[in-house]
């Protein structure tokens, strides 16, 4: 069971930016891949960026050249540096682990508020 724990969100002004953090409670070698999803209001959860232990990456259209996402194997840690961020980036923005790849776990944090507005 792994578990991942949020943090980072808050609010910020269009054109700010937010840096998001998920730790992991175990060495996120262990994890094949590890992602950002987000959920707006009335909206399905849906994929905002991955990154694989094999070190791919891939990002939704909405937010390519905008967000990065990043691991600090050292820390367990997996961010989300978001920039240039617009209202309709507003969500809670969740964790995902994804443990094998034929037949795959996942796990899931509480996941962190992000609310862009002037």
């Amino acid at each position: 069971q792994v578990q991942l724990v949020e943090s980072g969100g808050g609010l910020v002004q269009p054109g700010g930016s937010l840096r998001l953090s998920c730790a992991a409670s175990e060495s996120i070698f262990s994890i094949n891949a590890m992602a950002w999803y987000r959920q707006a209001p009335g909206k399905e959860r849906a994929l905002v960026a991955r990154t694989t232990s094999g070190g791919s990456t891939n990002y939704a259209d909405s937010v390519k050249g905008r967000f990065t996402i990043s691991r600090d194997n050292a820390k367990n840690t997996v961010y989300l540096q978001m920039n240039s961020l617009k209202p309709e980036d507003t969500a809670v923005y969740y964790c995902n682990a994804q443990k094998g790849w034929y037949k795959p776990d996942y796990y899931w944090g509480q996941g962190t508020q992000v609310t862009v507005s002037s």
